[in-house]
């Protein structure tokens, strides 16, 4: 894909990576990749997850134009496509919380699976009546997760583009068949489409029922800290303005039908982001002196919780040249800083979630 002009088309938008994407793509993009956005149309359902405050920032720029909507509303999807004759689609919307899945499997179903089906078929059209216009610019990124994978034993090798699907939870199966029905597309229909997987995200705008800014608000008011099991769960955590320029490089320059793992290079036991998180909080507000021993509480593990996660991403760092910029250090730094200087936004979220669960909102 040439470096020229970029209309974006962004799948979950006003989402935790989605909303950091769209801020990426009408910021350091252009100096990072050479790349000119002019455009990013940003579709978002605006569930629990979703939030216009995310992108107070964009008010006013006419780059970006937001639409509230269902990625499975097919005919919403093709009109904005050729209505702002988009050129690329960056597919992030998704229902992703682990929990919510297990409790309400069948709109992970819906959204993740069928939502995928429904932009795939109608993206295909509009590339190919594109191509009749003699326009062949078009490429397609459908954002995956490490959690397809399944579960690592301590000694496992990290998940590589090559490991065989093996995922646990509802959240993960709804994923594995979307991955599937994109390279599907790709060998059947010769879709331009590339798929990423990533680890574990964190970072600003992340919805505060994630491990990271839950356990950052709980720490600020000295509550008690949940850790599943007996916190020895490993995860790979990426810092997401990493995870967002390695989108825009697999977009950019991955080759179609290509699978590009990003990480963080970053393997770490919940319980120790958990000590990190606390010593994090307690630089940045000395005078809280929380004591991990009078915070942490270890509680009943979820069922099907994979034990470890690891992501192998030698291939994006040797075909693209792709390496994360933050250590796992200076992204909690900033994380943390994030949320002290934002609790407006942390109250707002709160507050829109709590009326949204006695169905006022």
């Amino acid at each position: 894909m040439a470096a020229a002009d970029r209309r974006i088309l962004v799948t979950g938008g006003a989402g935790f990576i989605g909303s950091n994407l769209v801020h990426y793509l009408l910021g350091e993009a252009g100096a990072d990749h050479g790349v000119t956005v002019s455009k990013v149309v940003n579709l978002d359902k605006l569930t629990y997850a979703g939030n216009r405050s995310s992108l107070a920032k964009l008010e006013g720029d006419a780059r970006h134009v937001f639409v509230e909507g269902d990625i499975q509303d097919a005919e919403l999807f093709a009109k904005l496509l050729k209505e702002h004759d988009i050129n690329a689609v960056m597919h992030l919307a998704a229902e992703s919380h682990v929990d919510r899945s297990i409790d309400s499997p069948e709109e992970f179903i819906f959204t993740n699976f069928v939502g995928t089906f429904r932009l795939l078929h109608t993206a295909l059209q509009h590339h190919r009546e594109r191509q009749k216009e003699g326009k062949d610019d078009f490429r397609f990124l459908h954002v995956s997760t490490d959690e397809v994978f399944g579960s690592l034993s301590p000694t496992d090798p990290a998940f590589s583009e090559t490991t065989p699907y093996a995922p646990n939870s509802p959240y993960s199966a709804s994923k594995a068949g979307s991955d599937h029905l994109a390279r599907a597309y790709v060998h059947t229909y010769k879709m331009p489409l590339v798929t990423t997987n990533c680890s574990n995200n964190y970072g600003p705008f992340q919805f505060p029922e994630k491990l990271m800014p839950l356990m950052i608000q709980k720490v600020l008011r000295g509550e008690k800290l949940p850790v599943y099991g007996d916190g020895t769960n490993v995860r790979d955590w990426l810092y997401v303005e990493d995870h967002c320029r390695g989108l825009t490089l697999a977009l950019l320059k991955g080759e179609i039908g290509e699978t590009y793992n990003i990480g963080g290079k970053c393997e770490m036991k919940n319980i120790d982001v958990v000590h990190a998180i606390i010593a994090a909080v307690n630089a940045e507000r000395p005078d809280l002196k929380r004591d991990p021993k009078e915070l942490i509480t270890f509680v009943k593990d979820r069922p099907g919780h994979d034990r470890r996660y690891a992501i192998d991403c030698s291939k994006i760092g040797r075909e693209l040249g792709w390496e994360p910029r933050e250590t796992f250090d200076s992204g909690m730094r900033k994380t943390v800083r994030w949320y002290l200087d934002n609790s407006e936004w942390i109250n707002e979220i709160e507050r829109k979630y709590q009326l949204q669960r006695l169905g006022q909102g």
